[in-house]
């Protein structure tokens, strides 16, 4: 299951996000925001679906969305099992490697930093990248043993 979770910021490109993954035949669920509020206040929508992540870790993911990404991911972090990347422009590789190296779980998006082909792009390249394990699995094990 992939969670998607935004604030105002992100509403709208959640919504073409939302609207390509299930095309692409994705199971979604969309944990909000459900209408353009200016003044919502993203943890309400982000710690719920981070929650719902990390029920299943190894087979749950989140897509979230904000202004930069950082103030979700920062929540998003807070929540054990979870590990959220940021990407807001530059090379797709950045969102590769949060998955190859780091098994991020979830992905949050700048939303005003991104177009919505970008956004696509990158959700995209980070689905399609799988753990490689080995040297980072100690990393990654490292991290969990911090929570």
């Amino acid at each position: 299951m992939i969670y998607l979770a935004t604030d105002h910021a992100g509403f709208g490109l959640k919504e073409v996000v939302k609207r390509y993954l299930i095309e692409q035949g994705r199971e979604v669920e969309d944990m909000g925001a459900f209408a353009l509020n200016p003044d919502d206040d993203y943890p309400d929508f982000i710690l719920p679906a981070a929650k719902r992540v990390a029920e299943n870790p190894r087979e749950n993911l989140g897509i979230f969305f904000g202004a930069s990404g950082q103030g979700e991911a920062m929540a998003a972090n807070k929540i054990k099992g979870i590990r959220a990347a940021v990407y807001y422009g530059g090379s797709l590789d950045l969102v590769k490697k949060s998955r190859s190296h780091n098994d991020a779980n979830v992905l949050s998006l700048g939303a005003r930093f991104l177009t919505a082909e970008e956004m696509i792009d990158a959700v995209e390249a980070w689905l399609l990248e799988d753990f490689e394990g080995g040297r980072h699995e100690r990393r990654v094990e490292k991290i969990k043993r911090a929570e």
